[in-house]
């Protein structure tokens, strides 16, 4: 039987107090790079497109209740969010600003399943940590309003918590890449080939052994490089590896916030007093360059009510993180071309598909059918995500049956797609049975018969 006695090493070592200085700085990164993502959204009028204009939105399952905000509700939305993000970045209100900021932001996530990005998913991970992580203890609003609320020091599990997540993060993206695609330089090497007017770097993208490089490297730098983050004389060499790294996706890909988060984040796996030792060091730029180190003695407070609660929390947090990304191995096929259990298990730049869908709604008394072009309807982002992803075209296939019966009176209408797509630069195949009544098919989790497989080409 384990003991949760005081003296042992779990508690020595998840409540031994470090310097609250890394998740100061963490905390104020993660508010200016929300507020910087909420001003895109408004300058580049996305709020409007995305949120406002499409007729239809797709859903998660189990979230089908989530709807936009009538008239400029989303707008002011936003605006709550920014809102939300400086009080974070200022540590004004702090726990209540964090957990407003994870709900609102789970809303606008949760609006549109054709908006999924796995930094979006990022970011609702680690503000939902933020919520339970006291990064609001010194430099902050409400320390100078409630100066009695102060301290240097924090609990190790509130960093170690954060490193955990990161490792995880990184270490499936590494795992994910040991597929047969990838292996064989797809969808990378379409993708780079198509950067090739880059200043430098553009020669090499089309360089058949600089792409098996980049490929082979990013699976090591990810299963190697994430662990050696946690060693402190391989650390900051791995860093830079990975500045680099995020540095050049930016520049390559269209990937948003992702590469500043990520890099951010990293700062997290240095001495919790990094900042203080960075400031010294500039103070002391003509002096001595001897690292500075903090001397924490490894103690526990004898106090510690909640402790089995922080037990329970990591614990249950650490499984999910890890069990989740693995439950497409539940489904048969090739997660890239059923998406079953792709969402949600970092499976990042592993596809590259392109695909069509015509959809037929025929009424079942007289045989009329009617051809829907969901370019009509749909905007052209929904139209191109909803053309390789099956359950979207459940989706929209459940909301022409709807839409039939209710405005054109045909009872029980029979919706049939026509849907082709191609996987990494593979022959073009059909995706969906043809005769597939999608119409009185259920939605739910478990596997979709009705998506053909893979053809090997």
């Amino acid at each position: 039987m384990v003991s949760f006695s005081y003296n042992n090493k779990l508690n020595k070592r998840l409540f031994a107090p470090i310097d609250a200085s890394s998740l100061v700085v963490f905390r104020i990164g993660f508010g200016i790079i929300m507020l910087w993502e909420v001003i895109r959204y408004w300058s580049a009028g996305r709020i409007s497109r995305y949120y406002i204009d499409p007729q239809f939105y797709f859903k998660y399952y189990g979230f089908e209740w989530i709807h936009p905000w009538d008239g400029n509700g989303m707008y002011w939305h936003f605006s709550v969010l920014g809102v939300l993000a400086v009080f974070i970045g200022i540590g004004f209100m702090y726990r209540t600003s964090t957990l407003l900021f994870t709900l609102a932001f789970s809303y606008v996530f949760l609006l549109d399943q054709s908006r999924y990005l796995n930094h979006f998913y990022l970011v609702i991970l680690f503000s939902s940590l933020l919520v339970v992580i006291p990064a609001q203890r010194c430099f902050s609003v409400d320390v100078l309003l409630n100066p009695q609320s102060r301290s240097d020091m924090v609990p190790a599990w509130t960093l170690g918590l954060l490193r955990i997540q990161m490792e995880i993060i990184l270490i499936y993206a590494g795992l994910v890449k040991i597929n047969y695609d990838w292996l064989h330089l797809e969808p990378l090497s379409m993708w780079l080939a198509k950067r090739s007017d880059l200043p430098i770097l553009g020669y090499l993208f089309t360089q058949q052994w600089a792409v098996a490089v980049a490929a082979y490297g990013v699976i090591i730098l990810h299963l190697i490089g994430a662990p050696l983050l946690l060693y402190k004389k391989t650390r900051i060499y791995v860093f830079f590896i990975y500045a680099a790294f995020h540095i050049l996706n930016h520049f390559v890909f269209s990937i948003g916030i992702f590469p500043w988060f990520t890099l951010f984040a990293t700062l997290l796996f240095f001495d919790p007093d990094w900042p203080k030792q960075f400031v010294v060091r500039i103070r002391n730029w003509y002096g001595n360059f001897t690292a500075i180190t903090s001397e924490t003695k490894i103690q526990v407070s004898s106090h510690y009510p909640n402790r089995y609660w922080v037990y329970t929390f990591i614990g249950i947090w650490i499984g999910i993180q890890i069990l989740f990304p693995l439950r497409h191995w539940l489904y048969p096929g090739n997660v890239s071309w059923t998406e079953e259990g792709h969402r949600f298990s970092w499976q990042m730049k592993l596809r590259s598909k392109k695909g069509s869908t015509v959809f037929y709604v025929m009424d079942p008394f007289t045989h009329r059918t009617t051809t829907v072009n969901p370019k009509t309807i749909l905007t052209r982002r929904q139209t191109r995500k909803m053309a390789t992803r099956p359950d979207m075209i459940l989706q929209f296939a459940h909301y022409l049956r709807d839409d039939w019966a209710v405005k054109r009176g045909i009872k029980n209408p029979i919706v049939t797609v026509d849907s082709f797509a191609s996987l990494n630069g593979r022959n073009t195949a059909r995706l969906i049975h043809a005769s597939k009544n999608l119409a009185i098919v259920e939605r739910n989790l478990a596997h979709a018969d009705w998506i053909l497989s893979l053809p090997m080409n």
